[in-house]
């Protein structure tokens, strides 16, 4: 088999939550084999594989199951909920993995690294916490969690208070030459599960966790940098990347430089909520050397790889 170089995948939501009807964990389940086929073709066609992921749902479910119990338990904070996450979407992709090798006869193993990514703590984002998470709630119990707790809450369009946490940007994956190391050995990696739990590093070097979120292309992207991934490949709900998306000239991109997506993006091009973090993630990773990126939907990944669909990004 030709090695074609180490891969860093990008999975998104739809790896494991396909619609609102299918979000129990035995649909998250399957989702990842349909998923995890496409890595399987990836580690046959001769790549090696670090496989990362969003967790933003399975995060909320943690936070409400606990928010439900808080008058028995313990409530989880927000830096456990991402490691209960990573461990559990780890489980599944380790598992789906493991069947489709031994059904495809491949000498593989997959492992988990519980990963830690640290944020500045001088970070802008800090003094502006805007994503939300977590459930609505009244204004006299949003009113009493600042109090208690010293969130940040806001009322949102109508429906209810909800909580906002700061999502800074990712500076060093604190794991990476653990992942370095197990890909060298031959093992496909799932790491850097939702960017990575948020973590400070004080002046000693000990880390602390934050609660905070991270975007998980940021996140892969300084991984793809930090382990010298020869590709970094998004995999969303899109086959290609269109500019003028869903008006009359709408026009599918086969490739964009990295001038050219610069362009695109200065133009408004791509949706502040969806691509437009995919891109800027990407060109993070090329500006520190990436070598190329490409974005498409999962079905469409081996036929991406092969030249013939897919948007590929290069210097």
């Amino acid at each position: 088999m030709e090695r074609k170089g180490l891969a860093v995948v990008a999975v998104g939501g739809n790896a494991l939550i396909k619609d609102k009807n299918h979000q129990t964990v035995q649909d998250q389940y399957q989702a990842a084999v349909d998923t995890m086929v496409h890595i399987a073709d990836m580690i046959l066609d001769g790549w090696d594989v670090v496989v990362t992921h969003g967790n933003g749902p399975q995060v909320g479910f943690i936070l409400r199951r606990s928010e439900l119990s808080a008058h028995e338990l313990h409530e989880v904070p927000l830096d456990y909920c991402g490691a209960d996450s990573q461990g559990s979407i780890g489980y599944m992709f380790q598992q789906a993995l493991h069947n489709e090798f031994l059904k495809r006869g491949i000498k593989k193993q997959a492992a988990t690294i519980i990963t830690q990514t640290v944020v500045d703590s001088k970070d802008p984002a800090f003094q502006n916490p805007s994503k939300p998470i977590g459930s609505f709630m009244s204004e006299e119990q949003a009113k009493a969690k600042m109090a208690e707790l010293g969130w940040t809450m806001v009322e949102d369009a109508g429906r209810g208070w909800r909580r906002v946490v700061p999502s800074p940007i990712p500076q060093v994956i604190v794991e990476a030459d653990a992942i370095r190391g197990l890909i060298d050995e031959g093992f496909v990696v799932v790491a850097v599960g939702g960017g990575g739990i948020p973590v400070q590093q004080m002046p000693d070097g000990s880390l602390t966790g934050v609660e905070a979120v991270i975007d998980k292309d940021f996140g892969s992207a300084i991984l793809a940098s930090m382990i010298d991934a020869d590709l970094f490949l998004i995999s969303t709900a899109v086959e290609k990347v269109a500019i003028n998306f869903n008006k009359p000239d709408q026009k599918f991109l086969d490739q964009m430089s990295v001038e050219e997506a610069k362009e695109y993006m200065a133009q408004g091009h791509f949706a502040k909520g969806s691509m437009l973090p995919k891109i800027q993630a990407i060109l993070k990773y090329m500006e520190k050397g990436g070598r190329k990126a490409l974005i498409t939907d999962p079905e469409h990944i081996k036929e991406a790889l092969d030249g013939k669909t897919g948007t590929w990004i290069v210097p």
